[in-house]
């Protein structure tokens, strides 16, 4: 059984930047993910006022010394997050709370998403906005200040928005109330409370309520080492689960955060041996080893109450799929049109590209299984997790897929290519 160690969680790694620069102290962070995306908000961190040295892929420590929950300076230039929709929305949050006025961008990718899910409740709270090519969409110019209390319930479950929101709260001096139809990934509530900060997070009459009661003045330092990304191990479970590599996989030290974990239960569902350690804490996050072997799956269902706890898994879900026996439905996963690309759209389009049978729902997938050669060219769209979902389908004995935009996997895993060529040929 082959072991190996995934980088750092891309969730994660950006959320400890982020608290760690608004820390009173110095904070000191091992394995933080040095993707694209993480680099894209240390640099708008930087331009900020923040010394963050350069993040590196061996592990090494890096120190932060934090500037204070209101200690950032206006920059000289736009705020450019490239392809990094968690660093631009969640630093919405912070710029709401702070007394400066700052233009934020991003790549063609990023300017297509929508912001006024993240907007409409900063504005609420007392940020001033203005959307400067076209409506919902960056770049935007953000005016912040100190922030009035808000009780806001979201349409949608969002980390994001729910972070954005409790981050500028936090900055502005407010209390928070956010309600969700559905529980989101809960990491910012976990730094929070790992930064000595008390959030309240409960289920009521169906719905998922978190509060910041009180904000502080000030935030404690952060000492963490970012778990492994649960994101990236679900390609390489993927590769061992379809017969990708000889024998089976061990992946040490992955985050196992319940909000974050939904595609193993998906997993165990269809057939797939897959199993995992007792969970260990690490930085108020679960972490544990997990492990899969070859597997012969069958198809299932997946529906809305699963789609928040599995969002990102959707590529990884839709190449098992490819190759589980009968048809798998996918509902109640609108969001997917929302992410790096129309994730929906681009998974329909590809599979029948390679020759499986898909059908595009309104919100979801229907995919039939099958065990025949898989050949064709497909985009990745410039999305990093169609690209590596695709190269692990075409990494299969027998299949053959070339893939347009492949390099895209570097914003959430630099040496993905070089790992699963490792491991395909074992």
């Amino acid at each position: 059984m082959r072991r190996i160690r995934m980088p750092g969680d891309k969730s994660v790694t950006q959320r400890a930047l982020i608290f760690a620069s608004l820390a009173s102290g110095e904070s000191r962070l091992r394995g933080l993910l040095p993707g694209e995306d993480p680099q894209a908000t240390a640099r708008a961190l930087r331009d900020l006022g923040v010394d963050i040295p350069p993040l590196v892929g061996n592990g090494t420590e890096v120190r932060i010394q934090g500037v204070g929950l209101r200690g950032l300076h206006e920059p000289h230039d736009v705020l450019d997050f490239e392809n990094s929709g968690t660093g631009a929305r969640l630093m919405l949050g912070v710029l709401a709370g702070q007394p400066m006025t700052v233009t934020v961008t991003g790549d063609a990718s990023l300017r297509v998403r929508p912001m006024r899910r993240v907007t409409t409740p900063l504005s609420k709270m007392g940020a001033v906005f203005r959307e400067m090519d076209g409506p919902d969409r960056l770049p935007l110019e953000v005016t912040g200040g100190p922030l009035d209390a808000i009780d806001y319930d979201s349409p949608v479950a969002s980390a994001q928005v729910k972070s954005a929101v409790l981050l500028a709260g936090l900055v502005g001096g407010a209390f928070v109330f956010v309600s969700e139809p559905h529980r989101s990934r809960d990491h910012t509530e976990r730094m929070l409370s790992t930064c000595g900060v008390p959030v309240i997070s409960h289920e009521v009459d169906g719905l998922w309520k978190v509060e910041l009661r009180d904000p502080p003045e000030r935030i404690a330092p952060l000492n963490l080492e970012i778990p492994g990304d649960f994101s990236s191990s679900a390609f390489f479970l993927a590769l061992a689960i379809l017969g990708g590599m000889e024998g089976g996989l061990e992946i040490d030290h992955v985050g196992m955060n319940p909000t974050r974990r939904g595609l193993l239960d998906v997993l165990n569902r269809m057939g797939a041996k897959v199993g995992a350690d007792p969970f260990d804490e690490d930085g108020g996050e679960p972490v544990s080893s997990l492990r899969a072997l070859p597997s012969k799956l069958v198809a299932t269902k997946v529906g809305a109450d699963e789609v928040p706890a599995m969002i990102d898994e959707f590529p990884v879900m839709a190449i098992l799929a490819a190759r589980a026996e009968g048809v798998t439905s996918i509902t109640g996963a609108s969001e997917l049109r929302l992410k790096e690309s129309d994730r929906i759209k681009a998974l329909a389009e590809n599979l029948r590209a390679v020759g499986v049978k898909a059908e595009e729902l309104s919100d979801g997938l229907e995919i039939e299984g099958g065990d025949h050669p898989l050949v064709g060219r497909v985009s990745s769209h410039n999305d990093h997790r169609i690209a590596m979902a695709f190269g692990v389908l075409g990494a299969l004995k027998g299949n053959q897929i070339d893939i347009d935009g492949a390099d895209v996997a570097d914003v959430s895993f630099p040496n993905f290519w070089g790992l699963l060529e490792d491991l395909a040929r074992t």
